[in-house]
């Protein structure tokens, strides 16, 4: 490291070196690579401050102080930043200007103790001009702002540790409730309800093909579609309710809706009719380009137009930053410094010509409830924006297609608005004199100057026709309009119809969440902040309470229980309202407005009426909530009803479904496991039926062992079909119970039966073409291969060793005894190699080296599924079979399939999308072990343990005696 009189601090490696690059001679750049310190976990807290911290390592009997504590692999950086200060006359902390990164600063001050002057450094971009300039525009580090973060920090701390336990104890082991992760999935939970009640409504309408003479005298077709007939509008989606019925109640007076009989029948009637036009109006078109992005709208914007996930798009988005390419990249503000406004009309100038500039330089004001900083947007950094070409060479692909969207909305910001003439056009038709006058409308805009578009590409698609606002509310039609012409027409015009044809359409539920919407719906709400957005929506994915299906975001059946506890039992902090609250409380914190101490104590214990600012305050504190939350039923909470006597049920194992009204010979409900792959919406009642029938109509029974008596059947468990053989008096009670009523229970009699032996299938097998043979061969493993004598190596003597082939957890295998009784273990290739193995191929296998073969060290099996070429790296992508399940592979970087999709039914493109997300992600951190001393520590404790359980132990028994002798004396 050399050595300098100013010692300058970032948060990574990656800005360091790109800093110190810049200040040269006489500083030393380091990194802490983020926080140096952190919250003490109630365990990591010192025995003699237990009583105070041992809980939340928070003391909340003390004005909520925090135990902080450096951890084990931070301790080395701690040192080395200590060393590399005393060497310094000027400490600069120059970590990014949001709250994390000031409490960053904070805590470097905390643990470093300089007794050198110290000062804040801080940029929005790093180039040498913004870096050289910071310097003489040092200040403190801001009090306000570290109590905000440390503030948000202990209120995550309370909220988790307070209801975590309550979900561990009434859902399911591991789970985890957050402040704003919890309402994000409700969000999604409560999207995924509103599609699960939705009821499909059917209706059709009518398109008519027409052609009139355009400017040149050729005929110019374009589409039409039926809006009015007889007088009354024609029904379209936006019309229907979630009930499936017209909304509101007696609007079918005014509204026609079409089935396909009188669909079928107009069309048929209006091929032959004369269509008339009724008016012709054309409007002018401006179109205003969107302010730059900020880090909301970057996320939604890279996952609308490049299906980036916000993840991706901001680890994207950090590299661009730290490498010295865009502004930073946290940030609610839109506007523009003067410098970036230059630079962004001069690059405007140079590769659109003047005529795409905006008439004078244009500032946006950001109008986002709740901007907390006082940031530029994310543009392109420096007074020159590089074009993305000059990047092609120097970034990743994800990190080129990002700064390429970000360097196109800023310039199109600098833009002229985009303009052009909008037609829309109104045909009659008689239909006949049972339907009346059919009304027909199309619709088109030609975009005559592109402005802005130009930077963007939008706009480019060729005329195919515009169609009418029929259908969709305009959604579909606006994009169908754009740069779609229409012909010149006069009021009166008349024309035939090319043809006519009845579209059938079906109204659709509310579209699922994908992580840009979900994005925007939480800004909207002023929940959280855009800079929490992404691992927000990371952790609600790793916790298992939501999986992607493409770009959807869908609930878990785990995450359907987990909401239903909180909105019952915690319904405030769950609340969309009293989230944004809290949120809008830390920025008051953030400005000096309030203390954080003050405002935890309000959240945490709580403000009677006389105490509280106003009535929404006066609420029981989250503390005594979870005191007072009496008894939860852990199975009402885990079920959810689908209907019909069918609930699916959240059990320890995964979810399950019962089917209430059908009982088994037992008198149980019968059940059914429920498919990774079928969403909840998906499951309906009729589907809900099919897998009861098919998956829990009972065991099947295959036949009797003529061995045993025993009967075989083939049954479907919670780790996937397997076979059982019952002995045949299991059997006969079984069959007696059944006879005597099928609701009777004989729990103590099945207690007490014999247990089946049983037998998992292989993975080449299905249930329902399984015979009684196979299931005989599997119920009869271990299969002796053969004996055969063999010289002990050790011993000289000659002994009969045994060869026996099963099937294991970790896949088919054979297993040799020797004479002494030691065991040895080869792995077979296949499943069905258990029944074909002979004693010689075995003793062949033993004769290799233990991984010359199976799953240890020999060749690599084939892959499962070949994709094709990656379209980013060009390396064939296929799909594998691993230790831990199918995975992707490039030959480089790796993805587990994800459990909603299997080998065969994933796509190539979402095949391809989970590597690119995996290699943005870079390398997984590897953990330091510490083996040796774990072991040694590990073995001492397990002595001290046993060692106090044996004294326990002697003690007990000694107390028994006593008690005894007492008894027979008494």
């Amino acid at each position: 490291m050399a050595t300098g009189s100013k010692l300058v601090i970032v948060e990574s490696p990656t800005k360091a070196k790109k800093i110190g690059g810049y200040l040269g001679d006489g500083y030393t750049v380091m990194a802490s690579v983020g926080h140096i310190r952190d919250l003490a976990q109630p365990s990591q807290v010192p025995a003699a401050d237990k009583a105070k911290f041992g809980k939340f390592g928070v003391d909340v009997e003390d004005g909520f102080k925090p135990y902080y504590i450096v951890d084990g692999d931070k301790k080395r950086t701690v040192s080395e930043l200590k060393s590399a200060l005393k060497n310094a006359d000027e400490l600069y902390l120059a970590t990014d200007e949001d709250r994390e990164g000031e409490a960053i600063a904070w805590h470097l001050v905390q643990t470093l103790k300089p007794k050198v002057p110290v000062k804040r450094m801080v940029f929005h971009e790093i180039t040498p001009e913004a870096i050289k300039a910071s310097l003489t525009n040092t200040r403190d580090v801001d009090g306000d702002m570290v109590d905000a973060q440390e503030t948000r920090r202990i209120l995550d701390r309370l909220y988790g540790y307070e209801l975590s336990p309550v979900l561990w104890r009434k859902v399911g082991p591991g789970l985890s409730a957050g402040r704003v992760q919890s309402v994000a999935t409700r969000l999604i939970v409560e999207r995924e309800r509103e599609r699960m009640a939705f009821v499909r409504a059917p209706y059709w309408d009518v398109t008519a093909e027409l052609s009139a003479p355009d400017a040149e005298g050729q005929a110019a077709r374009f589409d039409a579609r039926m809006v009015a007939l007889g007088g009354k509008r024609l029904a379209v989606s936006k019309d229907f309710g979630a009930d499936g019925k017209l909304t509101p109640a007696g609007f079918a007076d005014n509204v026609c809706q079409l089935d396909e009989t009188n669909a079928n029948a107009i069309a048929a009637a209006l091929k032959s009719a004369t269509f008339t036009v009724m008016s012709m109006e054309t409007k002018p078109y401006r179109r205003r380009p969107q302010p730059p992005f900020t880090t909301s709208t970057l996320q939604q914007t890279a996952g609308n137009r490049l299906g980036m996930g916000s993840r991706q798009t901001m680890r994207a988005a950090q590299g661009l930053y730290e490498n010295g390419y865009i502004t930073y990249m946290r940030t609610d503000s839109v506007t523009l410094s003067q410098e970036a406004i230059a630079a962004a009309r001069n690059a405007v100038e140079y590769h659109y010509g003047k005529a795409f500039l905006s008439d004078a330089p244009k500032q946006y004001a950001t109008k986002t409830a709740g901007a907390q900083e006082a940031h530029e947007c994310i543009r392109p950094a420096g007074a020159r924006f590089r074009d993305p070409a000059e990047l092609a060479s120097k970034v990743p692909p994800d990190q080129l297609k990002l700064y390429t969207l970000i360097w196109q909305r800023t310039l199109a910001s600098q833009m002229a608005d985009a303009t052009g003439s909008t037609a829309t056009v109104r045909l009659s038709a008689p239909a006949d004199a049972t339907y009346g006058e059919a009304v027909f409308q199309a619709s088109g805009t030609v975009i005559e100057f592109p402005g802005f578009m130009k930077a963007t590409g939008e706009g480019r698609k060729t005329a195919t026709g515009a169609k009418a606002d029929a259908n969709d509310g305009g959604k579909a039609a606006k994009n169908s309009e754009e740069n779609a012409s229409l012909p010149p027409m006069a009021t009166g015009q008349q024309m035939g119809a090319d043809d006519v044809t009845a579209d059938g359409h079906e109204t659709q539920p509310p579209a699922r969440y994908t992580e840009a919407s979900l994005v925007k719906t939480l800004e909207a709400k002023e929940i959280g902040r855009p800079s929490t957005y992404a691992s927000i929506i990371s952790t609600i994915i790793d916790r298992g309470y939501v999986y992607e299906r493409g770009r959807a975001l869908i609930p878990s059946w785990l995450a359907f229980s987990v909401i239903k506890l909180l909105e019952t039992k915690f319904p405030k902090y769950v609340d969309y309202e009293f989230t944004a609250d809290m949120e809008n409380g830390l920025d008051q914190i953030a400005h000096g407005r309030e203390t954080g101490r003050d405002w935890l104590t309000r959240f945490y214990f709580g403000s009677g009426e006389g105490a509280a600012a106003n009535a929404d305050e006066a609420h029981a504190g989250l503390q005594q909530q979870v005191a007072q939350l009496g008894e939860i039923d852990a199975r009402a909470i885990n079920t959810i009803n689908i209907g019909d006597g069918l609930h699916v049920r959240v059990g320890r194992y995964g979810p399950y479904l019962e089917d209430m009204e059908h009982l088994d010979a037992e008198g149980n409900p019968k059940r059914a496991s429920l498919p990774d792959t079928l969403a909840p919406d998906e499951l309906t009642v009729e589907v809900g039926h099919d897998l009861i029938e098919h998956n829990a109509g009972g065991p099947r029974v295959l036949g009797v062992d003529p061995a045993t008596g025993g009967t075989v059947e083939v049954r479907n468990g919670r780790f996937g079909p397997y076979v059982a053989l019952v002995p045949a008096e299991a059997s006969a009670e079984s069959g007696a119970g059944a006879a005597d009523g099928a609701a009777k229970k004989t729990t103590k009699k099945a207690a007490a039966a014999p247990k089946p032996k049983m037998a998992s299938l292989f993975k080449t097998m299905s249930p329902e073409s399984l015979t009684l043979e196979d299931a005989l061969r599997l119920l009869g493993l271990p299969r002796l291969v053969g004996t055969y004598e063999e010289t002990n190596a050790e011993t000289g003597e000659i002994g009969e060793s045994k060869v026996e082939a099963n099937n294991g957890r970790y896949g088919p295998y054979l297993t040799k005894t020797t004479a002494d009784g030691k065991t040895e273990t080869r792995s077979l290739g296949s499943e069905d190699e258990i029944f074909t193995v002979d004693l010689d191929k075995a003793k062949e296998l033993f004769a290799q080296p233990k991984y010359g073969r199976g799953r240890g060290r020999g060749a690599a099996k084939p892959p499962l599924r070949e994709l094709g070429p990656d379209p980013e790296t060009g390396k064939p992508v296929t799909i594998k079979d691993g230790f831990y399940g199918a995975y992707i592979t490039d030959g480089e970087t790796n993805r587990t399939v994800p459990k909603q999709y299997t080998p065969e039914s994933i796509e190539p493109a979402e095949a391809f999308r989970l590597l690119a997300e995996k290699r943005a992600a870079g390398p997984a951190k590897k953990r330091t072990r510490k083996t040796a001393s774990k072991t040694g520590t590990a073995a001492k404790k397990t002595a001290a343990k046993s060692s106090a359980t044996a004294k326990k132990v002697g003690t007990a028994a000694k107390k028994t005696t006593r008690k005894s002798a007492a008894a027979k004396a008494e």
